[in-house]
């Protein structure tokens, strides 16, 4: 009974030691193969190519395909608060002969057609249309687009710049042409800012930002022409900021002010009257230097506009945005602006 017992433990032992010897082979092979899939190798034509090894053989195995490169999205941040590129008091002048061919050469790469830019590293706190009243003034145009465009840019906004030229000989109205600026500028993009800047205004100082605040804000607080100090308390000329809400708010500006002078003081009362206040920076951050020219041909001071101030409460829910009319005559995209030609029905001079 003894000897049987041994008989059997020793078949059990061999059967099972031959089993494991199976399986250990056949696990072998499969660790092999499964891990010469991952020895890829890549050939100048883009060929791949990869071997399954083992003791035994070799087997080689290839096949075209298309790599596609996986570029991992960058999620951008708000813009800082305060834009780390400023320089602060800044050297204008305007001796230098410039081109507007020049200045394309020294900001394009930045630029989208229209004169639009946002910075490329962060998402911009202020969507921004810049509107210049224009006529006639193209040598001041090129000096002012070669000191803003590299202001704004590193105020890191998100900006337009639109040219409202007023067509025809007739009698310049700049504030109807900033209401058709604020109307147009809207249909091209989401804008929540307009600055509205004379062409022959440059900031001395890229720390005076060009957006728009809790108040409507006066920037140009201290030219040049006025030996850099505020005419007078109430002056809201030159260049200024207000936001979508607050220039809808005051029914915009006046379209009743043919001919130079007091659409500036009618524009203050508009915001006194809504309830608001006028924010200004300080007079060293607010300085501007004036391109020097003649007064131009049919934008003389006209003597009628003053007497219209007395009645602004009266006229500005009647007068502004709600009563414009204008005609555009032509839209030209440059790379550094967006150009509207408007015929807003100017009386002859």
């Amino acid at each position: 009974m003894l000897k049987q017992l041994l008989a059997c433990l020793s078949l059990f032992a061999f059967v099972s030691l031959l089993f494991y010897s199976v399986v250990l082979y056949y696990n072998q092979n499969v660790y092999y193969g499964i891990a010469a899939v991952h020895r890829l190798a890549a050939n100048g034509n883009q060929t791949y190519s990869w071997k399954l090894l083992d003791n035994l053989k070799v087997t080689e195995v290839s096949h075209k395909t298309t790599r596609t490169p996986v570029t991992p999205k960058k999620t951008l941040e708000p813009c800082p608060e305060s834009p780390p590129q400023l320089v602060g008091p800044l050297n204008v002048e305007f001796n230098t002969q410039r081109t507007l061919e020049s200045v394309k050469a020294e900001t394009s790469p930045s630029l989208q057609v229209g004169g639009r830019y946002k910075p490329s590293d962060c998402i911009s706190r202020h969507k921004v249309a810049v509107i210049i009243p224009f006529r006639n003034r193209h040598e001041h145009l090129v000096h002012w687009l070669y000191y803003l465009h590299p202001i704004l840019m590193r105020q890191q906004l998100d900006y337009g710049v639109y040219v409202i030229n007023q067509d025809g000989e007739g009698i310049f109205n700049r504030a109807k042409l900033m209401n058709v600026g604020f109307v147009e500028a809207q249909k091209e993009y989401d804008y929540d800012c307009f600055i509205f800047s004379d062409v022959d205004l440059v900031p001395l100082d890229d720390r005076n930002i060009y957006r728009c605040y809790d108040n409507p804000r006066h920037l140009a607080v201290a030219m040049d022409k006025f030996n850099f100090h505020l005419p007078y308390k109430t002056y809201f000329g030159g260049v200024s900021s207000l936001s979508k809400q607050q220039f809808s708010k005051i029914n915009g500006c006046p379209n009743s002010y043919w001919g130079w002078g007091g659409e500036d003081d009618d524009i203050y009362r508009r915001v006194i009257y809504r309830g608001m206040s006028i924010s200004r920076p300080d007079g060293v951050t607010g300085k501007y230097r004036m391109i020097r020219h003649q007064r131009d041909k049919h934008n003389e001071p006209n003597p009628k506009n003053p007497g219209k101030l007395s009645r602004t409460r009266e006229t500005m829910d009647n007068d502004g945005l709600n009563s414009l009319s204008y005609t555009v005559k032509e839209i030209s995209k440059d790379l550094l602006f967006t150009f509207i030609t408007v015929d807003i029905q100017a009386p002859a001079s």
